[in-house]
């Protein structure tokens, strides 16, 4: 009988009082790539929330009207600790993971985010080199931190930009603040030597008229702009399917004012579908995942700021890692746990959404993308 590479070890190590009794014993595991899912999707990528609080209130993520004065965000005590978080990406990377992404909230809001950024840029992937080091921020304090975070071991940077024109950028941020100073963290990050790529929000009726004005603005300077469709993430942000600007249709509108053609994806797993200039003024990506979903090769898991493991961004509930870890857990235990939750993933919520009707989506016990970062 011919074993093929699919002939994967097994994690067998003992379940500790309080751990993940749930999760099957098993899980499948390249020696030289990691563990697989139940779909042969392997983990790639770790998104940490480092902070579940942000100084901005998009209307798309964190709403004025649910995330208001009285609103109980998460004690510090409540929060993994940098040491944690170290743990938790060690035990990611040795399932396989490459990337890892902090998020938040906003996490430049995390005291000391450097020493955890050099925490994880001193960690090794399972080929022996340096994981890549990312970081989203809405770029309200990038010009600040710039230079720490790329001396630190950040390796390139997303910033959030959901319109050039002021007064629309402080409704949808809904605490006045102007985007000229999110413009001045984008350069800082450039001058620092981080490369940066812009992410835009779509809604329709909102922002929408800003496309063209966005990808004008960014064409040539090295950038690469990122469109997203609005998304049914969470339960606060009123999400309804006519406010969906389909991506297609956000392709069509550049093409129109600045020729695009398809460029082919850069690695398995990429979210974004990317599209540059005909006269090599960059490129573009858009990201699909209401009319073009990427269930199929989706390779990322979320940690939360207090330390459950979520496998999808529209998941209902997560993984308590924090219990095992201030449970007394060893590095073995912590690896061995994250392979036999990776190991049963099934997750596709996005291929399925449309085949949902509308009162099953809205029953969904939905996570706020707040809480996982996106």
């Amino acid at each position: 009988m011919t074993i093929s590479p699919r002939s994967l070890e097994t994690d067998a190590a003992p379940a500790r009082a309080g751990s993940l009794l749930a999760v099957p014993r098993g899980a499948r595991r390249l020696p030289s790539t990691g563990v697989l899912d139940a779909r042969d999707r392997p983990l790639r990528d770790l998104r940490i929330s480092v902070t579940d609080r942000c100084n901005f209130r998009c209307v798309y993520c964190m709403p004025r009207e649910v995330f208001g004065r009285d609103y109980a965000f998460l004690e510090r005590h409540e929060l993994l600790t940098f040491e944690e978080i170290e743990r938790i990406a060690r035990a990611a990377l040795a399932n396989g993971v490459r990337k890892l992404r902090l998020t938040g909230g906003e996490p430049l809001l995390r005291r000391g985010i450097e020493d955890l950024v050099a925490r994880l840029a001193a960690l090794r992937t399972l080929d022996g080199t340096k994981p890549e080091i990312a970081l989203t921020t809405n770029g309200s304090a990038l010009a600040v931190k710039a230079e720490a975070l790329k001396a630190a071991g950040v390796d390139r940077v997303t910033v959030s930009i959901d319109s050039l024109d002021d007064q629309l950028f402080r409704r949808m941020n809904d605490v006045e603040f102007p985007v000229a100073r999110v413009l001045q963290g984008i350069d800082a990050a450039q001058t620092a030597g981080m490369p940066v790529k812009l992410n835009t929000v779509v809604k329709r009726g909102l922002n929408d008229g800003e496309i063209l004005s966005l990808a004008e603005h960014f064409r040539g300077t090295g950038h690469v702009l990122r469109f997203i469709e609005y998304m049914d993430v969470g339960a606060t942000n009123g999400w309804t399917l006519d406010e969906v600007v389909p991506s297609a249709e956000i392709v069509a509108t550049i093409n129109s004012r600045f020729p695009l053609e398809p460029v082919a994806p850069a690695a398995t797993g990429e979210t974004a579908k990317r599209w540059r200039y005909t006269d090599g003024s960059g490129e573009i990506g858009v990201i699909s995942s209401v009319t073009n979903a990427f269930c199929g090769t989706c390779n990322r898991a979320r940690l939360s700021t207090e330390g459950r493991l979520f496998t999808c961004l529209f998941a209902t509930e997560g993984h308590d890692l924090r219990a095992l870890l201030r449970g007394g857990a060893d590095d073995a235990e912590l690896t061995a746990t994250l392979a036999r939750i990776w190991g049963v993933r099934d997750d596709r919520y996005s291929e399925i959404r449309s085949s949902l009707t509308p009162e099953l989506r809205a029953a969904r016990d939905r996570i706020e993308m707040s809480y996982i970062g996106g």
